[in-house]
């Protein structure tokens, strides 16, 4: 058994007994996670295939992204979705959520989706990796703010000296909310505070602009699949694409 395969093993392990969070690694450790995740999706690009070990393709459809941000699944090219799925819903205006644990969420009005041609709508490939693939971050924001708070950059920090190390073309950022609140106003909020990061982690730590994606994709896929509420699922998700 390989080094690699031996740490994902126990990877697995820590991400069932305790959710771990990126944080919660060495900047050596999530080395090797990026590299494992990167040579994930290479494998199913090489193989056109839609899956691997701890790796499969979706496509989301009418998901709202920046249209400022490239994440038209040039990086995924060639892959093959498993199971396509639509998630159009008809986007309200947003509203305040009540707050769950001493914070409230923020987002903007978007616009609806029954045209594709809307700018900042669009199918996306997304990547769900395994649990012990992942590497999350939970972000806790300010009353009515996406701007990431003083107490919050250590995580990042840290996150972004692994992700400068790192040998990774391209990483996306993922957004991810629990089930609290509309969807419109769940996909909106997890862009939002996806994009926050990326401009904290060029603004900031340095990395170029153009090794960083952003997207946001609301309530679609918790990691506590059981606690659709549970705070570990309101989270930024970092892959390594390329």
């Amino acid at each position: 058994m390989t080094r690699l395969a031996i740490f994902a093993l126990c990877l697995s392990g820590l991400a069932v007994v305790s959710q771990a969070q990126a944080q919660d690694y060495t900047s050596e450790e999530l080395i090797e996670l990026f590299e494992a995740q990167r040579d994930a999706f290479t494998e199913v690009r090489t193989t056109g295939q839609s899956q691997t070990r701890g790796l499969s393709i979706v496509t989301v459809d009418d998901l709202q992204t920046d249209p400022d941000i490239n994440t038209d699944t040039v990086a995924l090219d060639g892959l093959t979705p498993e199971t396509p799925s639509t998630d159009a819903t008809e986007l309200q205006p947003l509203q305040p959520l009540a707050p769950d644990t001493g914070t409230t969420e923020v987002a903007t009005v978007v616009a609806g989706v029954e045209d594709n041609a809307t700018p900042g709508v669009t199918p996306v490939a997304f990547g769900k990796l395994a649990p012990e693939l992942q590497v999350n971050v939970r972000i806790e924001f300010d009353f009515d703010s996406a701007v990431v708070a003083d107490a919050q950059k250590p995580k990042l920090l840290q996150l972004c000296e692994a992700m400068q190390a790192a040998d990774v073309k391209l990483f996306r950022i993922a957004g991810h909310t629990d089930t609290s609140g509309t969807d419109a106003y769940n996909e909106s909020l997890s862009l939002l505070r996806a994009e926050e990061v990326m401009r904290f982690l060029v603004g900031e730590c340095g990395i170029a602009e153009n090794r960083l994606e952003a997207i946001g994709m609301g309530e679609r896929f918790p990691y506590n699949t059981d606690v659709p509420k549970a705070p570990e699922n309101r989270r930024v998700e970092f892959q390594a694409l390329s």
